[in-house]
């Protein structure tokens, strides 16, 4: 299947206003003619239909046939070089009909574009530049945008003679003031008045960021179609966005003669690649504007337009200085004050003092700090769960909080505009400047509320017809936040985040040393504890026997099992301290480190545990060519002990006992293991098992709980790492490596 084609909306209703396609209107104005050409064989594949009216061509002749069917042969090779040179076109003057006429050449997509229009009257270039050297003289003596503007607006009055010539400024929601204007003594003044965004659709504006200059000639013209409608290359609509002649919206032409204007000119006003406003000039009677004098104005609001620049430019810098000499106070406070509430509200130099407003709050861990006029702590903090809570950005500001809160509507008098950054990545944190509202009367330029007529059920777009000055009350609304308030507010933010983190980093190093200090003291308490113990523990064991070997003949059964438990748990009472003991003793000692025999080692351990007598099915395996360990001896003879005992215990209930001692390579590493086939453990058991008091498995298998806690002590002591792999039922593999362990 091919590309479906595409064609221009047949009615524009209220839902799509916004996005009207007008780049593919597919009709030209009506003084001009639009020739479009596939652009590598420069054949002739579409064309207005006023083509014979304006050059005396028959259409049908010219479709399909080379571009030097309608061109000089010169011509067609200048526009062919600058083709493939990829350089920019120039217009060229043809005759036709013996009359002089414009050629302007561009590339749209795959297609070569040709806007043909009459050539007209030339400015005299003496008096543009007198006239263009007077104004920059009085631009730049002007102190501000609406002394700049006046300027521009009656030099464009001077040289090309329009009844009204305007300069209109966009603010950050696209509605738009008059702040400059020139117009004939006989009209009425539309300076100062206001127009809702909806007045020139996003995509009119787009269009002028892109094309610069926009003319009407005639507002009660009648456009030429392109012929075919369909570029029958690409089987879509062509892209009329750079043509000089491409048709208007048929909104904007209904706009227009509601305004009762005839004829108009339209200049962006372009600052740091952003649109900033228009120069609107309207005629009441049809008035053309040749292809040069429409450049010279082009440049014109260049120079306007660098002009507003250097003065925004210079604004920005004067208060990106100011605000950058509060932050170092601010700074230099946090440092030296080390408290934050302190330092932002307490001190000399005020967090409010960074931009224009009348109060601020501070809220940290949820408790509010508020300094100058705020609205109240708890209204401060219904605006962070209800607002601020819910946005993403870390930087937040409005100029009507009401919109965004309702109830902040009950204290507009101090919070109407609010500006604030996130301190940190959670949702508890922030600071807050407020604004007043500006109770003020604005002037509309007619009731802003576009209407839209119902026709079979359809809203469709009717532009207002009355424009007759019409007053609203705003309320709730404060002074906009500008870009060097937001760009201070972020920086200082930076600086925020840094004292912040820095505090937090100290916090911590203190939490250490406490917890270092902490753990000191319990070693020392728990190995004097544990060693006092011993004493009156050993009298309790000792008597305890003396009344077994001596007098247990004496006794009844009750008292017999008394005394068995006795020494039982006596027994058990010093196999824990033992354990504690070692335990503390790990966490105390100093490594002194030598070459330690593992497999020599691991055997006396085995003796020591007098395997043959407690454990006689157990088979024990170790590699002869296990590799030696640089480590302390004691501590790694804990290590040892403990895990080979475990895993004579733990598998002393299956049929035939396993227990096996090796080692593996991995990574320049050796990785040491104590290997049983016994009862295993869950792995869900994680990290735990290596915890102070933690039993593997049920209490059928004696023991303290503390064995592989040591274990796991020995280990961190020497910097090393110590993990496992077991199931129920399927024995038990702990693992470990030790710095420096290969001799």
């Amino acid at each position: 299947m091919g590309l479906q084609p595409r064609v221009y909306p047949q009615k524009i209703d209220v839902t799509n206003c916004d996005r009207e396609p007008i780049h593919i209107i597919g009709k030209s104005l009506a003084h001009g003619v639009i020739v479009v050409c596939e652009a590598s064989s420069l054949k002739i594949v579409q064309c207005t239909n006023n083509i014979q009216q304006l050059l005396g061509f028959p259409l049908d002749q010219l479709l399909n046939n080379e571009l030097n069917s309608l061109l000089p042969k010169e011509i067609v090779a200048a526009i062919e070089a600058e083709q493939a040179e990829g350089a920019a076109f120039q217009s060229h003057e043809v005759l036709f009909n013996g009359k002089k006429f414009i050629v302007i050449p561009h590339i749209s997509g795959s297609s070569l574009l040709l806007d043909i229009e009459p050539a007209g009257d030339h400015i005299n270039p003496i008096l543009y530049q007198q006239q263009l050297s007077k104004i920059l003289n009085e631009i730049n003596a002007s102190q501000t945008v609406k002394d700049i503007g006046q300027q521009a607006v009656a030099l464009v009055k001077y040289l090309y003679d329009y009844d009204r010539v305007m300069l209109y400024q966009f603010d950050e929601d696209w509605n738009g003031e008059v702040v400059a204007e020139v117009k004939n003594k006989d009209m009425n003044s539309w300076l100062g008045l206001h127009y809702p965004a909806t007045d020139i659709p996003k995509p009119a504006r787009e269009s002028f960021l892109k094309q610069g200059i926009r003319i009407i000639s005639d507002v009660y013209y009648e456009a030429a179609p392109l012929v075919p409608q369909i570029n029958p290359f690409t089987n879509l609509p062509v892209d009329l966005s750079k043509s000089e002649l491409r048709a208007v919206s048929p909104i904007h032409i209904e706009y227009l003669k509601n305004m009762e204007v005839g004829a108009s000119l339209t200049a962006a006003i372009i600052l740091n690649g952003q649109l900033w406003g228009l120069m609107a000039c309207h005629h009441n009677t049809p008035k053309f504007i040749s292809y040069h004098q429409r450049q010279s104005c082009k440049f014109l609001t260049q120079v306007v337009s660098n002009q507003l620049a250097l003065k925004t430019a210079n604004t920005f810098l004067e208060k990106k200085e100011e605000s950058s000499k509060i932050r170092k106070r601010l700074v230099h406070q946090m440092n030296t004050k080390k408290n934050l509430c302190v330092s932002l509200i307490k001190s000399e130099t005020k967090f409010t003092d960074l931009l224009e407003c009348d109060g601020g709050a501070l809220v940290r861990d949820g408790v509010v700090y508020l300094y100058g006029e705020t609205p109240t702590k708890t209204e401060v903090k219904q605006i962070v769960e209800e607002v601020l809570n819910k946005k993403d950005d870390v930087l937040f500001s409005t100029k009507h909080l009401s919109k965004e809160l309702s109830e902040a509507f009950a204290y507009k008098d101090v919070a109407s505009g609010l500006l604030s950054i996130k301190l940190g990545n959670t949702n508890k944190d922030y600071l807050m400047w407020f604004r007043p509202e500006i109770l003020k009367t604005v002037h509309w330029g007619g009731n802003p509320e576009k209407k839209a007529e119902i026709k079979d059920g359809v809203q469709y777009l009717s532009p207002r017809k009355s424009f007759e000055r019409w007053s609203q009350e705003v309320s709730g609304v404060s002074k906009a936040w500008e870009k060097y308030d937001l760009q201070g507010i972020n920086y200082f933010r930076e600086n925020l985040l840094h004292f912040i983190l820095q505090q937090q980093q100290e916090e911590i190093k203190q939490l250490n040393r406490d917890l270092l200090e902490a753990n000191k003291e319990l070693e020392t308490f728990s190995y004097s504890v544990s060693h006092d113990l011993r004493v009156p523990l050993r009298g309790i064991h000792g008597y305890a026997r003396i009344l077994k070997e001596d007098y247990l003949g004496q006794l009844n059964e009750t008292a017999k099992k008394a005394v068995q438990t006795i020494i039982k748990s006596a027994e058990e009472m010093e196999i824990l301290i033992e354990d504690i003991l070692s335990y503390s003793g790990v966490g105390q000692g100093k490594i002194k480190r030598s070459s330690i025999g593992v497999q020599e080692l691991s055997l006396q351990i085995v003796d020591f545990l007098n395997v043959d007598k407690h454990y006689p099915k157990s088979t024990f395996k170790i590699d002869k060519n296990i590799p030696n360990l640089h480590a302390d001896k004691r501590m790694l003879y804990q290590l040892l002990s403990n895990l080979i005992s475990n895993a004579f215990k733990y598998s002393d209930k299956v049929d035939t006992p396993i227990i096996e001692v090796g080692f593996l390579s991995d990574k320049n590493k050796i990785v040491y293991f104590v290997k049983d086939n016994g009862v295993g453990f869950n792995p869900k058991m994680g990290s735990k098992i290596f915890e102070v008091f933690t039993r593997l498995v049920d209490e059928e298998f004696g023991g303290s709980g503390i064995g592989l806690a040591i274990a796991k002590k020995v280990v961190e002591k020497h910097n090393g790492e110590i993990w496992f792999e077991s199931a129920e039922g399927k024995g038990a593999t702990f693992y470990f490596t030790l710095d420096s362990n290969i001799e």
